[in-house]
C-alpha cells in the first residue's frame, strides 16, 4: 500500500500553487469586503485547463479521476482562497460529471468544451425551499409540450445564479402519486438560464461573499427536448451518481483550509511574544495546534482513499461521506484554534483566519449535514436499521 501521490500528481499540486499565488491574501480580503465574482482568478484556472481535469480528453479534459480533482481543489482552499475560490470553479469540476456518465455524444460534445474552457458558468438548481435534503419532495415541475418541456417552480441556495449562463435543473416530469416509487418521475436538464423567465434573489451569507448564493423563481422556463440528460424521469438515479465526488471534493477543500488555518496559528504562535517568551512555548498552545494536525491527517487520508476507491471503480458511499464528515470537523476545530490562537488578534478581519472560521461553516452543513452522514454510515456500514 502505497500512500504517496505519484510524481504527475506532485506536478498538479505545484502548477496549482503557482497560479493561486498571483490570487494573495489581500486579494481574498478584498473579495471578502467587496463581494463580485472573483472573474480574473476564474479566467486563469480556465485558461491553464484545470476546469477539466476530470472531464474526457476527447472533449478538452484531461481525462483525469477524482483523486487529482481533490488534490486540485485542495491546493486551492490551501492557498489562501479558502471557499471562496474553491466555490468559484467546484461546479466545473463535479457538476459536468452526469453530462459526462449518461450525456449523449452529441450533447457532450454540444455542452463539455464550453465548460472546459470556461465559456459558460453554470449553477446547480436542485435544492428547494420545501423540500431541503429531501430530493424526492421537489415539487418544480417540467411539463412536456411537443419538443419542449415547460418549467415552473423554485429554488433555493442556488450558488452562482447571479452570473449563470447555464443551470444543471432537476424538476418532476410525472407527478409523485402516479410514480411506483418516489425517487422515479424526476429529470435532469442542462439549459439555457434564460432570465427572462428566471427571477433570482440574492441570500445575504454570513461568509463568501465573492459568490452569490440565491433564490430562483422560475416562470415558465422553455427547455428544449435536446437539453434533457438521459431518460425521462431517470434524473434522480443521475444525481446520485455525483454524489460521492462531490462529498471527496467538499473533503479535500476543507482539509485545505483547515490546513492554510493551521499554518497561520503556528506562524502566529511562533512569531506572538508574551510575558518575555513565545506563545508557542505553552503547551497549551501546542497541545490543541497538535491535535488539529492530527485530526487534519487523518481526515485526509480518508478523502484520498474514498477518491481512489471511486477512481477505480469500488463501492465508495461510507467513505466518500465519512471523509466529507471527518474533515469538515478536523478543519472546523483548525479554524477555530487558529481564531483563538491568535486571541483578540483573531477577530480582526486583516489577520483573515475569522474569514475561514466563517468559511468553513459551508463544510460542515453542505452538501449534506453531520447527522445524514451519520445516518448512512450506521445504515450502510453497520448494516443498522433506517432511522428516517
Amino acid at each position: 500500500m502505497d500512500f504517496a501521490f505519484t510524481d504527475d500528481q506532485l506536478a498538479i499540486r505545484d502548477s496549482v500553487e503557482k497560479l493561486c499565488a498571483r490570487f494573495d491574501d489581500a486579494y481574498w480580503l478584498k473579495k471578502d469586503k467587496e463581494g463580485g465574482f472573483p472573474n480574473d482568478f476564474y479566467a486563469a484556472m480556465a485558461d491553464s485547463g484545470w476546469l477539466g481535469i476530470a472531464m474526457p480528453e476527447e472533449y478538452g479534459g484531461a481525462g483525469l479521476g477524482i483523486t487529482e480533482a481533490a488534490l486540485l481543489m485542495q491546493t486551492v482552499a490551501g492557498s489562501g482562497a479558502g471557499f471562496s475560490g474553491a466555490s468559484a470553479i467546484h461546479l466545473n469540476i463535479f457538476g459536468p460529471n452526469p453530462i459526462v456518465v449518461f450525456g449523449t455524444k452529441e450533447q457532450k460534445q454540444r455542452i463539455l468544451p464550453d465548460i472546459i474552457k470556461g465559456k459558460v458558468k453554470g449553477c446547480f438548481a436542485v435544492t428547494e425551499p420545501n423540500a431541503g435534503l429531501n430530493t424526492t419532495a421537489l415539487e418544480t415541475k417540467a411539463e412536456r409540450d411537443g419538443n419542449q418541456y415547460v418549467v415552473h417552480g423554485k429554488k433555493v441556495w442556488t450558488t452562482t445564479a447571479q452570473v449563470a449562463d447555464k443551470m444543471l435543473l432537476i424538476a418532476r416530469t410525472t407527478p409523485r402519486d402516479q410514480c411506483r416509487k418516489a425517487t422515479d418521475g424526476l429529470s435532469l436538464f442542462y439549459t439555457d438560464f434564460d432570465r427572462g423567465k428566471i427571477e433570482v434573489r440574492e441570500i445575504e451569507k454570513m461568509g463568501r461573499k465573492a459568490i452569490d448564493t440565491n433564490q430562483v423563481f422560475i416562470d415558465g422556463l422553455k427547455v428544449p427536448l435536446e437539453d434533457r440528460i438521459g431518460e425521462e424521469g431517470r434524473g434522480f438515479h443521475y444525481l446520485l451518481h455525483g454524489l460521492n465526488p462531490e462529498r471527496v471534493l467538499i473533503a479535500a477543500e476543507a482539509i485545505g483550509l483547515g490546513r492554510l488555518a493551521l499554518k497561520k496559528a503556528t506562524q502566529y504562535a511562533k512569531e506572538r511574544v508574551v510575558f518575555g517568551r513565545p506563545i508557542g512555548q505553552n503547551q497549551a498552545i501546542q497541545h490543541p495546534l497538535a491535535k488539529n494536525w492530527m485530526e487534519l491527517e487523518a481526515a485526509d487520508l480518508l478523502t484520498f482513499k474514498a477518491a481512489s476507491l471511486y477512481d477505480t471503480g469500488k463501492e465508495c458511499g461510507a467513505e466518500a461521506n465519512a471523509a466529507k464528515y471527518m474533515a469538515a470537523e478536523a478543519a472546523f476545530h483548525a479554524c477555530e484554534r487558529a481564531v483563538l490562537t491568535h486571541g483578540g488578534y483573531g477577530y480582526a478581519k486583516e489577520f483573515h483566519v475569522e474569514r475561514y472560521m466563517r468559511e468553513i461553516m459551508i463544510a460542515r452543513i453542505a452538501p449534506v449535514s453531520a447527522e445524514l452522514v451519520l445516518c448512512y454510515i450506521a445504515e450502510r456500514a453497520l448494516g443498522l436499521p433506517k432511522s428516517y
